[in-house]
């Protein structure tokens, strides 16, 4: 167990060793300077993007500020888009600028890290060499060997920014920490930025409102279910118990949850959502970021954690962090909180757990790699379940598109290439994608009708990324899907059939919010992808970080996807953000009474 454990760290700090150093050459141009596009076209000085100290910060405060000044604001900018995807008005919200935008060389747009839109940035040209001499090594900050290391000073770091993140920092703050937020990638957000179905709560105010009776101690039973029962039973008593709690934090911060839906797994309507169906996680990282703005967070981008500091006895100290422009300082901290998220887009140690599933495509953003698991290990952490991987039963085809499960929530039914129904739609994740990967082309389409359609503003999104097929007509439907049309003329009639008799026979679904029907009616061709890791490091009730021995790790605190052991080995869907508000808030607090 010992040399797996080792086997574990060095595979790790392999990858990520790899992934900072395509990162940082990505990053650093100053030795192959040069203007790019009409930047050199129209001769911009250093300063005039810059200011006149021509310090970039790792935020890039000042470059963003003026990339505005010149070219507008993105509402401005979205409203002049001609084109089909308009990536000035997405769900990445308002990022900086140079997330995508380079001066010194040709632009990428940041959306085809998962998709792969033709999309040509206007009036870039290609990258040419600069004669001008001040884009000097001196300009980027990096360090001499001789220079002191920076040092700074806080109560509390938090790694990583996601939505536990955020909520951890929102949190220790309003208890009267200074805080620092670190994000090793240009945007804030993480994986809940991607998070399309909702947050599961249970005796809500919202419930209630609407006549739903539902109970904490049921949704308990039903995670652990979810979980094949291999769920830390204490985590998800705290989960369950403190998830309506957590509907309401996020109410007082602005976020709009007061549309329920059914997730897999469950009895009731419980997935908590913005009005219409829209995906939560870009609502909530909206109001994250506002939040940690007017609270005036420091949070910081392009800054990476790359070790997690201690003293002889092992209670934390800070961290080490390399910026892209800063280069490597140390941040003192009396306590730290890992919130870095899992590792579903790591290919490679994907592959080291479960090899069956390194070829299947990833639904998470890229900066999910697992680097704050292998922080704290460091530090002596214990991890639990790392082989735990799931597979989210309905990505967009060829895509990196989650598909979200509040589409079958709201009425939509699977179907192969046969054109019949195989299995209940509202099963957990494990036990729907075990029932595509059985089929003989490992994949199927979501069929909906209108209404359904009206029901789910999500499914609009789908539209314009093109992964809808549309039809007057079920033969029709059928023709563009490649399906016998009368099997799937007979699928629908007989769900139709079951739906008006609240009685699914075959599939035994309990929930049928409404029927297949027309004018219009669709297709999703969807395929199982991974989505989550379950595993990551083991913490306690208090969100204290345990070590191999079962004690808290003094000063380390953790919450989210990089933790293991709320949901055992299969996640129910809507659950992801209800653990990292659940324990986003502990840690949070507790982090804030220890460094008093």
């Amino acid at each position: 167990m010992k040399l797996f454990k080792t086997g574990t760290v060095l595979l790790f700090s392999l990858v990520l060793l790899i992934g900072s150093s395509m990162a940082w050459a990505e990053g650093n141009t100053s030795k192959n300077a040069f203007l790019s596009g009409i930047h050199k076209k129209n001769q911009i000085s250093c300063a005039d993007c810059h200011g006149k100290s021509l310090v970039v910060d790792d935020n890039e405060t000042a470059l963003n500020k003026n990339c505005v000044v010149c070219h507008g604001t993105f509402e401005k900018l979205a409203s002049k888009s001609k084109e089909h995807i308009n990536p000035h008005k997405s769900h990445l919200g308002e990022i900086n600028c140079t997330t995508c935008h380079k001066g010194h060389a040709p632009s990428k747009a940041y959306c085809n890290y998962c998709h792969s839109f033709g999309m040509k940035i206007p009036a870039m040209g290609s990258a040419e060499q600069s004669n001008n001499k001040k884009w000097t090594q001196e300009t980027t900050q990096k360090k001499s060997k001789t220079e002191k290391m920076k040092t700074e000073n806080a109560d509390i770091v938090v790694i990583g920014a996601g939505g536990a993140g955020y909520v951890a920092s929102i949190t220790a703050h309003d208890a009267g920490a200074k805080v620092i937020l670190l994000e090793k990638m240009p945007i804030t957000g993480g994986n809940s930025m991607l998070a399309a179905g909702g947050i599961n709560a249970a005796a809500t105010q919202i419930q209630k409102a609407m006549g739903i009776q539902d109970d904490p101690a049921v949704m308990a039973k039903e995670t652990m279910k979810g979980g094949r029962e291999k769920n830390d039973p204490e985590l998800v008593k705290i989960l369950s118990y403190r998830s309506s709690d957590a509907v309401d934090f996020l109410i007082s911060l602005g976020a709009d949850m007061t549309d329920l839906v059914r997730s897999g797994g469950v009895h009731v309507n419980r997935t908590h959502r913005p009005v219409g169906g829209a995906a939560v996680g870009p609502h909530l990282v909206k109001v994250y970021r506002e939040n940690a703005a007017k609270r005036k967070i420091d949070v910081r981008v392009n800054s990476e954690v790359v070790k997690i500091l201690s003293d002889k006895n092992g209670k934390v100290t800070g961290v080490q962090v390399k910026g892209k422009h800063s280069g490597l300082y140390t941040i003192n901290a009396k306590a730290v909180i890992d919130t870095a998220g899992g590792f579903a887009a790591n290919n490679d140690l994907v592959g080291f757990y479960k090899p069956q599933f390194k070829e299947t495509a990833s639904s998470n953003q890229p900066g999910a790699t697992g680097g704050g698991v292998v922080l704290a290990e460091k530090v002596g952490a214990k991890t639990i379940d790392m082989e735990q991987i799931q597979i989210h039963p309905t990505m967009g085809g060829e895509t990196k598109v989650l598909i979200s499960e509040t589409v079958r929530g709201s009425g939509a039914i699977l179907v192969n290439h046969a054109g019949k129904r195989f299995v209940n739609e509202l099963t957990t994740r494990d036990k729907a994608s075990a029932a595509i990967f059985a089929q003989p082309d490992k994949s199927a389409f979501l069929v909906l009708g209108e209404d359904i359609r009206k029901s789910n503003v999500q499914i609009d999104g789908y539209i314009v990324l093109g992964l809808v097929e549309e039809s007057d007509s079920i033969e029709g439907l059928a023709t563009k899907m490649g399906v016998p049309a009368t099997a799937l003329a007979a699928t629908i009639e007989s769900y139709n059939k079951a739906f008006e008799a609240k009685n699914d026979p075959e599939f035994k679904r309990q929930d049928m919010p409404m029927k297949i029907a027309g004018p219009k009616y669709y297709s999703i061709w969807v395929k199982p992808g991974r989505h989550h890791t379950m595993g990551g490091v083991k913490i306690n009730t208090e969100a204290q970080v345990l070590n191999t021995e079962g004690k808290p790790v003094a000063g380390l605190y953790a919450a989210g996807e990089v933790t293991g052991g709320v949901h055992g080995w299969n996640r129910l869907g809507g659950n992801a953000i209800t653990d990292t508000v659940v324990f986003g808030r502990i840690a949070g607090a507790n982090a804030a009474k220890f460094v008093k």
